[in-house]
């Protein structure tokens, strides 16, 4: 399934028969919408289950310009709308929650957000260790000296940013540095939502000491450990995962 929203072609997957209100699913940074179909099927017979591709992500096309978290929360928004959904369950995993987050904290929104599950979310950001400081004072010292030569600043920043920065494109490698960069622990305390958190105890990405975090600032929320798993703790142990799904929505 395809949508227009300014000007992008979205895609789009669903599941279940449409209703006015739907389950939501936003994927993680690098991954795309097929990744939820267990999960999604696991929602099906009692809610209509809907996961689009962010821009840049999956079938759908880079944004036109290097986005922010405000453009991707807009856009989810604008989705959101689009479908004609009046009220929705939110599920956002890694990038995903950090949309939920900002939507869900500081918008005037044209539906209801009914609960909120945050699946090995980002959005905190961690303190720098002693080893990462010194490895950012050298890579800041090897951009001066090659600030005169794009080829070798890019060449520069390949070789010392994450997996995910490697992997991206010229542009969602600018997007990548203004979203991660953006802190978004002060607007926890602001969702009022009840708000499931499901995580990986072996989640090295976003630890399980964010999720502790969360759920200590977030008004309404609840922690849903799945030991062993990792960042994709909806895949490493899918069976658990859809348990806690079919447990908290009742299915």
């Amino acid at each position: 399934m395809t949508a227009e929203i300014e000007g992008i072609t979205v895609s789009y997957a669903e599941w279940g028969e449409k209703k006015d209100s739907a389950i939501v699913m936003l994927h993680g940074w690098g991954a795309n919408k097929e990744l939820f179909e267990q999960a999604a099927l696991c929602c099906s017979s009692k809610y209509y289950v809907v996961a689009p591709d962010m821009p840049g992500f999956g079938c759908t096309p880079e944004p036109p310009c290097a986005w922010c978290m405000d453009d991707y929360t807009d856009f989810v928004i604008k989705f959101i709308e689009r479908l004609g959904l009046k009220s929705v369950i939110l599920l956002g995993h890694s990038f995903g929650g950090r949309v939920i987050i900002k939507m869900a904290s500081s918008r005037v929104l044209p539906f209801t957000i009914d609960k909120i599950i945050l699946v090995d979310s980002a959005g905190i950001r961690p303190e720098k260790t002693a080893a990462q400081k010194r490895k950012e004072s050298v890579v800041k010292f090897g951009k001066k000296l090659v600030s005169g030569s794009p080829k070798l600043l890019n060449k520069l920043q390949s070789m010392t940013g994450s997996a995910d920065y490697r992997a991206a494109s010229p542009l969602m490698r600018q997007i990548l540095v203004n979203v991660v960069n953006e802190d978004l622990t002060d607007l926890l305390p602001k969702i009022k939502q009840e708000t499931l958190l499901i995580w990986g105890t072996l989640d090295t990405a976003t630890p399980i000491s964010d999720a502790e975090k969360m759920e200590e600032l977030l008004p309404d929320a609840g922690l849903a450990r799945i030991e062993g798993a990792g960042h994709f703790s909806f895949l490493d142990n899918a069976a658990l995962f859809n348990s806690i799904l079919s447990s908290y929505l009742r299915l």
